[in-house]
């Protein structure tokens, strides 16, 4: 099975080494690697290119797209596009793979056929401190136990449900409501596959940000014709962003 893994990123030199070889890194061997950059200005381009000879020695298929964009999802989209495995797996050039988050996809998918799966990951903080953030598939939605990184989708469903909305900075969540809107299948393992840098858009402190964060998570559920209650959700997981850190 043919696995096409994803990553976007704009100016990303100081980080992207750390992506790229969790991707060269990985257990499984069937890989197409797609990196979507938004015509980087610093040397994000050259540290890519360094790394062409070794994918082909590998034997993985490896494509750089470099070509302005209008933001994240619509670089996200423009790699689903073209991506032609089976299962796709999203991550950002801040983050890194574990070496078996391939493998245990495959391995899950070859067990429950699953539409859309995620893991747990590790939050690493700037000061080097790591928390664990678990997996889980609730009663009802939220994104406090979902995992970007870890997911992994099949194409077929990209394919049948659209890609990213481009409507603000949650569309990732926005679409894992249209996949349980849909009654997909999603599968959850407790196991760690992914590491995450806090510090980014998502974790800003500001007051601002925070009132932008949550009116932007609401959007999604109002999209998906989930109740208005939601807004309590919503507001929750930004205090809980505030203390927590």
């Amino acid at each position: 099975m043919l696995v096409s893994l994803i990553t976007v990123c704009y100016n990303s030199e100081q980080t992207i080494r750390n992506t790229i070889e969790s991707v060269l890194n990985q257990t499984y061997s069937k890989i197409e690697y797609i990196i979507v950059d938004g015509l980087s200005k610093d040397k994000t381009l050259d540290i890519v290119h360094e790394y062409d000879e070794k994918f082909n020695e590998k034997g993985y298929t490896y494509r750089v797209i470099s070509e302005k964009d209008n933001g994240i999802y619509d670089a996200m989209n423009k790699g689903i596009g073209v991506a032609t495995g089976a299962l796709i797996g999203i991550i950002n050039s801040d983050d890194w793979y574990e070496p078996i988050a391939v493998e245990t996809a495959v391995a899950t998918y070859k067990e429950t056929s699953y539409d859309m799966f995620y893991a747990d990951i590790n939050l690493v903080k700037s000061n080097g401190t790591v928390m664990v953030k678990h997996s889980k598939h609730d009663k009802f939605p939220t994104s406090r136990h979902w995992n970007h990184p870890t997911t992994f989708v099949t194409k077929k469903i990209y394919d049948e449900l659209g890609a990213f909305r481009c409507e603000g900075i949650h569309d990732d969540f926005d679409f894992v409501l249209r996949v349980r809107k849909a009654g997909k299948k999603i599968v959850i393992k407790n196991l760690v596959l992914a590491n995450f840098r806090t510090g980014g858009v998502s974790n800003n402190k500001t007051f601002k940000k925070c009132v932008g964060r949550c009116k932007d998570r609401y959007r999604c559920y109002r999209n998906n014709k989930y109740s208005r209650a939601y807004f309590i959700e919503c507001f929750a997981i930004e205090v809980a962003k505030f203390v927590l850190g």
